[in-house]
């Protein structure tokens, strides 16, 4: 059977603010990029975000960010290298920890916004980061965009790499993100984003935003789990997924129990 990750970005709320519906997303995603403080999610909010992702047999993932709260980390920053690489190996140091309180593990590193449009076509950031993963846990994946050249530079350095596809996101005939400033940018019809996943999963294909066909080969799909109604794209997407025969399954080994089938 053809398998694809599913995932999702979680452990976003702050304090008294809400961000999401993790629980509910924790039943449908077979991955979880949780939050490490920088763009967004405080100690409490993400620990009780991995011991849900633990419960349900879910994989973790550090999704790393610019230092930039204000911005929920969508802000581009021209930060040192020297810089970038501490604050990734801070943040996956410190999910780590809270992952072992949670009675999970980190298995994978994916970047937050603006870092990872940055690192997708920046081989100096891009460096950074893989310089950071390198040496916290070369055993980390990297999951970055599909088609991206950052692919090729984590590959070279030796790390593994997940090419990722938006499930709600539209694309440019170049195959990158259009830019959430831009109309169209973000998606919300469970049913059609649902399509064209299943075109993607089982053709390796995708309509950009111009209408012309272009080739993206994914590994891993991402539902941001900030959009409206999230949780109910996510669940479209898995069930039309799960009906031609493809299973959703993370491409790392989750710890902590296993949901029932």
């Amino acid at each position: 059977m053809k398998t694809i990750d599913l995932n999702s970005d979680l452990g976003e709320s702050y304090g008294a603010w809400s961000m999401g519906d993790d629980a509910a997303m924790l039943d449908v995603v077979s991955s979880a990029n949780v939050a490490c403080g920088f763009h967004a999610g405080d100690p409490t909010g993400i620990l009780r975000t991995l011991e849900a992702a633990a419960q349900h047999g879910v994989a973790i993932g550090a999704h790393v960010s610019y230092p930039d709260r204000v911005g929920f980390g969508r802000r581009d920053m021209d930060i040192a290298s020297a810089d970038l690489i501490a604050d990734v190996v801070y943040q996956i140091g410190a999910l780590r920890g809270l992952a072992r309180a949670a009675g999970t593990t980190v298995g994978y590193v994916k970047p937050h916004g603006a870092l990872y449009n940055r690192i997708a076509v920046d081989p100096l950031q891009g460096a950074a980061v893989i310089e950071a993963i390198k040496s916290i846990d070369s055993s980390l994946a990297l999951v970055c965009l599909a088609n991206a050249p950052i692919i090729a530079q984590a590959r070279a350095a030796g790390l593994q790499t997940i090419a990722e596809a938006y499930a709600d996101r539209a694309y440019t005939k170049e195959g990158r993100l259009v830019s959430r400033r831009e109309p169209g940018a973000v998606l919300h019809d469970p049913s059609q984003i649902a399509e064209r996943m299943v075109r993607l999963a089982v053709h390796g294909t995708i309509e950009a935003i111009d209408g012309s066909v272009i080739h993206v080969e994914a590994q891993s799909i991402c539902v941001h789990g900030d959009s409206p109604g999230a949780v109910a794209i996510a669940r479209k997407v898995r069930l039309r997924l799960e009906a031609e025969g493809v299973g959703i399954s993370s491409f790392v080994a989750p710890h902590g129990v296993s949901r029932s089938a």
